[in-house]
C-alpha cells in the first residue's frame, strides 16, 4: 500500500495552480482529498495545534484517509525545560485524529546540527518511548546518521526510517530507502543545489521533479511497499503548488506499472 501526497496544503501561491481560483479556503482540503489520500500536517512544527482544528480536519475528508503529523519543533529542533510539557500538548492535539481512524504516523524531522553520537541517538529512543504506541518515523538531515548500526537500533525499536530525494551534498542525507518498521517513509525535497543553503525556505523548495527523475524512485518504491504494511510518499517542493504536480506524476507512474503487472 503506497500512499502519495503532499507536505502541507494551506498555501496562498497554490491558488490558481492547484486550487481553483474561485474556490474559498475553507474548501481547501476537501478538494485536496478528493485528489490524494494522505497529507502530511506540517503547521504542528510551528505551533501546537488545537485538537478542535484537526477534528475539523479528520471530517472534512473521507474514510481511508490517514493524516501524519510532524513534531512540534521543540521536540526535534529546541530540545529544552519545555520539552516534556509541550510532547504532552502535542500528544493530546492529534487524538481526535486517532478517534477518527486517520492517523497515520508521528514524523520527526531533526535538524541538520543534529548529529549521529551514542548520546543523540539515545535521546531518539527516550523520544520514541514517550510516544508509547503511536507509530513513529525520524528523518535525520545529517549524513552522519547514515549508518547500519542506525538502522539497526530503529528496526530494535520500531522506528520507521525516513528516505529523502535532496541534493547531494557532502553534509546532507543520500537517497537511502530503508525499511525498520512496518512504515516506509519518503519525502522529496527537490535538487535545488543553487538556492538550498539561502535563507527561507521558499527558494530551497522551488523544484519541480522531471518525469525521468521520479521514474528513478518507482522501483525504490515498490521494495519498501514489499518489506513494510503500507508506505508514505510526501512531495515537499511546495512552491507554487509545485509538490501537487509531482505528487499526482507519481501517482500516475505507480498506477500505470500496476496496470502493466
Amino acid at each position: 500500500m503506497i500512499r502519495i501526497g503532499t507536505s502541507g496544503f494551506k498555501f496562498d501561491d497554490w491558488k490558481g495552480t492547484f486550487y481553483p481560483a474561485g474556490l474559498a479556503a475553507n474548501r481547501w482540503l476537501e478538494y485536496y482529498a478528493e485528489r490524494f489520500d494522505t497529507l502530511e500536517v506540517n503547521a504542528s512544527y510551528y505551533r501546537l495545534i488545537h485538537p478542535a482544528t484537526f477534528f475539523q480536519m479528520a471530517m472534512k475528508v473521507p474514510e481511508g484517509f490517514e493524516f501524519t503529523v510532524k513534531a512540534y519543533r521543540t521536540l526535534t529542533h529546541e530540545i529544552g525545560e519545555q520539552s516534556s510539557a509541550d510532547l504532552e500538548q502535542f500528544i493530546a492535539s492529534v487524538q481526535p485524529l486517532v478517534e477518527a481512524r486517520k492517523f497515520g504516523c508521528i514524523l520527526a524531522q531533526f535538524p541538520s546540527r543534529f548529529h549521529y553520537s551514542p548520546e543523540a541517538e539515545g535521546y531518539v529512543g527516550e523520544f520514541a518511548e514517550a510516544f508509547g504506541e503511536m507509530p513513529l518515523v525520524v528523518e535525520f538531515r545529517h549524513r552522519s546518521w547514515a549508518r547500519d548500526e542506525v538502522f539497526d537500533f530503529l528496526r530494535r525499536r520500531e522506528i520507521g526510517y525516513c528516505a529523502v530525494d535532496e541534493p547531494q551534498f557532502s553534509s546532507l542525507m543520500p537517497p537511502t530507502t530503508v525499511a525498520t518498521s512496518r512504515i516506509g517513509y519518503v519525502r522529496f525535497h527537490g535538487r535545488n543545489y543553487q538556492d538550498w543553503w539561502s535563507s527561507g525556505d521558499k527558494k530551497r523548495y522551488d523544484y519541480l521533479y522531471t518525469q525521468d527523475e521520479l521514474k528513478e524512485w518507482v522501483p525504490k518504491l515498490e521494495r519498501l511497499d514489499d518489506a513494510t504494511d503500507k508506505v508514505y510518499v510526501f512531495m515537499n517542493n511546495c512552491y507554487a503548488g509545485k509538490a501537487a504536480v509531482n505528487a499526482g506524476q507519481m501517482k500516475n507512474l505507480l498506477q500505470h506499472r500496476l496496470a502493466q503487472e
